[in-house]
């Protein structure tokens, strides 16, 4: 819920191998780009072309060009970055480099960016979005500098830009305490045990056999007993332990365990080798009106299992961790999102073993079941779905099986923020390569072509805006689309049509047969070209923003205002309001994701005073499993020349996460009325981690409530007035919506 280029920059997952002090800064290396990434995919980067230059350098034979790709449709940012060990002593880094820019764009920029990272999470960033580089500009030097957490681990340096234009970027240098970085001090870096354990790196060796019924769960208590231990045991706490690697260390004796007798006594013998704890003094059960939810620990004393073991669960939460950090997590300063940390992707494995599949099943149950703070909307015995998914997991027979079931397993956490994307070709060859020319959402129940990704190839495919789709390839829609429920997780239901409209009429053949009704009359089986969106021009960018215009604000008519979040520029605020401070009332559009953060900067326009709009919860490393809420979040300040008028917000199921956020926060205003339908559901700042196989997720990582307690997960923002687009109205060009918020403007209804 922050600024869209700062977060993309925040959220990237830079993995590359450490370079050293003396990285390739002038990309003169024989390798030439060596130690860098030029694409940025995992940070968010698309539409940019990022390549070595050699008729416009600086330093040396190269510099590294970045421009728009002219065929990409779907532009966000370009970026490169490389990755340098923090393994030095400083207060203070800086980053000098020199760009050159041609053209770049008013609403654009160019710049340097730094980030510093260590204990899991970003500690300093800066991406020069406050004095950017824009127009045409020869060879300069720019500089970069922040201070230098002791905690910190590795520096992320790289070049960016956003519009259009063109950029060069030359001869990197670091600077500690102004002095070159090779000078620097050796810093004594902190290496774990877990971190030395390297024993099945090259597979796990486990073979389960026969899943029987008792079998499996025995499987699923020993997940429940490895997670519990994960989070709540000191020594692993402290990293003394790789505990997915003693997890591989302990199954070959629990597979051959005969009955329940013989079970507990090796879990608590595992247990038992883990030493004995301190007591506690300050593991004091938590109550009252601050907790959202308690942990669930009451099955670690089920009659089931022996009162022995049982009495070593006790022990063990009785004297759990207390420290705030933690080897696998932490928490955002400030927001209180869990950071996932050492948490391996193991990328080495396509095709992850029998135990490293039981791995992951484990890994994500447990951080559901610790840190995921909708924990009790999931809707369904989170345990049971567990015991369902072991077998599935352990019976995949191939890389695409596995992903596939782990996208369905991630689906029955029901969240939209939580999924298994595309980002491998075999996903993206199973749900299809190609697309036809046309968006299709579903209206009234049907899926319905709304508007072409292409104007000219849309056209050329024979459909047109209002058409109804019901087959695809023979198939009846209502038939496909119940088959492809279980691999598109969301929130809610209007949330999961949105996303399988999005992927309906995708395939790897070039061509896909529809039958269409127009208006109410079947036509003959159309043969519809498909295409490859990247490459053919297809602006897939439309799905995430209803009809977007070219300004984020215009005049309706004379006394009616609309603003347009999609594109929202926070410098234009002022000008904003001073153009519709006479009018009858403003139309808010969110149906989109925000390209700024403006909850607070725009929602000072709409307050008379300080208004509660949201409260959240968050978790706990000294209690996994309970949640705290906090106390509720204020919108607005004090402010007799407030807007008088209507405000109208306009959502609909692409509002997700940020866009209802904001939604929450407007809707306080005076006179404010919600118009639309039922909002993605999913709202809180995101916590990533990876799954073995080189698999990335998320979740909603805190609780998003309404002050007095209303849940937002799975609800959505339910509107005040509820308005839907008709077949009708797709087919005649009109935004339904937007014409209910003039009415209601104009008539009070």
């Amino acid at each position: 819920m922050k600024n869209f280029l700062p977060v993309l920059l925040l959220l990237a997952n830079c993995s590359l191998a450490f370079s050293q002090r003396t990285f390739n800064q002038s990309f003169e290396h024989p390798d030439y780009t060596k130690g860098w990434d030029l694409s940025f995919k995992n940070g968010g980067a698309a539409g940019y072309l990022i390549q070595l230059d050699s008729s416009t350098a600086r330093d040396g034979r190269f510099s590294l060009c970045i421009e728009p790709d002219p065929v990409a449709k779907n532009r966000q940012f370009g970026a490169c970055f490389t990755v340098v060990p923090a393994d030095f002593q400083g207060k203070n880094i800086t980053l000098k480099a020199f760009l050159k820019t041609e053209n770049v764009a008013a609403e654009g920029m160019a710049g340097l960016w730094m980030r510093i990272d260590g204990d899991g999470k970003m500690l300093q960033f800066d991406n020069m979005q406050d004095r950017p580089v824009k127009g045409s500009t020869d060879w300069k030097e720019y500089v970069v500098s922040l201070p230098l957490p002791d905690e910190a681990e590795k520096i992320n340096i790289g070049g960016l830009m956003t519009g259009t234009g063109k950029m060069w970027v030359d001869d990197f240098r670091l600077y500690v305490d102004d002095q070159p970085l090779a000078a620097a001090k050796d810093k004594k870096m902190t290496v774990y045990a877990a971190q030395l354990d390297t024993a099945f790196d090259n597979g796990s060796g486990i073979t389960i056999g026969t899943l029987t019924p008792g079998r499996v769960a025995d499987l699923a208590l020993l997940g429940k007993v490895w997670g519990f231990l994960k989070y709540y045991h000191p020594k692993i706490a402290v990293g003394e332990l790789n505990w997915d690697y003693e997890l591989f260390r302990f199954l070959p004796g629990y597979l051959k365990t005969a009955n329940e007798k013989q079970r507990d006594e090796l879990l608590g013998a595992w247990i038992e080798s883990l030493g004995e704890l301190p007591e506690c003094k300050s593991c004091l059960e938590k109550s009252g009106n601050e907790i959202h939810l308690s942990p669930d620990v009451a099955w670690l004393d089920d009659p089931k299992m022996g009162e022995s073991l049982r009495k070593k669960f006790r022990y063990v939460l009785e004297r759990r961790n207390q420290q705030e950090k933690h080897y696998y997590l932490s928490f955002a300063e400030n927001i209180g999102n869990p950071i996932f940390k050492n948490e391996k992707p193991y990328k080495q494995f396509t095709y992850p073993d029998e135990g490293f599949r039981l791995l992951a099943v484990y890994r994500y149950w447990n951080i559901i079941q610790y840190f995921f703070p909708y924990r009790d909307v999931i809707g369904e015995d989170w345990y049971g779905v567990m015991k369902e998914y072991i077998p599935r997991f352990l019976e995949a027979k191939d890389a695409l099986s596995y992903k596939l079931v782990a996208r369905e397993f991630i689906g029955r956490v029901h969240d939209t923020h939580a999924n298994l994307w595309m980002q491998d070709e075999d996903l993206r060859r199973h749900f299809g390569a190609l697309r036809p020319a046309v968006q299709i959402k579903f209206i009234e129940n049907q899926a319905v072509v709304t508007r072409y990704y292409n104007k000219t190839l849309g056209e050329q495919s024979g459909l047109q805006i209002g058409d109804v789709i019901t087959a695809i390839d023979g198939v009846p829609v209502e038939e496909k689309v119940q088959k492809m429920r279980p691999l598109y997780p969301a929130s809610n239901e209007p949330t999961k049509l949105r996303d399988i409209a999005r992927d309906l009429l995708r395939g790897n053949e070039p061509t896909v047969k529809l039958t269409v009704q127009r208006e109410g009359v079947l036509l003959p089986v159309m043969e519809v070209t498909r295409y490859n969106a990247q490459t053919d021009g297809l602006d897939l960018s439309m799905d995430w923003a209803y009809h977007k215009p070219d300004s984020c604000y215009m005049l309706l008519m004379p006394d009616i205002g609309y603003i347009y979040l999609g594109n929202i520029s926070q410098q234009l605020l002022p000008v904003i309001f001073e153009k519709f401070k006479d009018t009858k009332g403003i139309v808010i559009d969110i149906r989109n994701y925000p390209s700024e953060f403006v909850v607070f900067s725009l929602g000072r326009y709409l307050m008379p005073d300080a208004t509660e709009f949201v409260r959240f919860t968050s978790g706990s490393a000294r209690f996994p499993g309970m949640f705290e809420r906090t106390p509720a979040l204020q919108v607005g300040e004090k402010n007799s020349d407030y807007y008088k008028g209507k405000v109208v917000i306009l959502v609909n199921e692409t509002s997700q996460s940020q866009a209802e956020y904001t939604a929450m926060a407007f809707r306080v205003a005076p006179n404010a009325t919600v118009i639309g339908s039922t909002t993605a559901g999913a709202d809180g700042n995101v916590s990533q981690f990876a799954l073995p196989g080189g698999l990335n997720t998320m979740i909603s990582g805190i609780g998003v409530f309404y002050p007095d307690g209303r849940p937002t997960q799975r609800i959505g923002i339910v509107p005040d007035i509820e308005a839907k687009p008709t077949i009708a109205g797709i087919r005649a060009g009109r935004d339904e919506l937007l014409e209910k918020a003039v009415e209601v403007i104009l008539t009070g209804k």
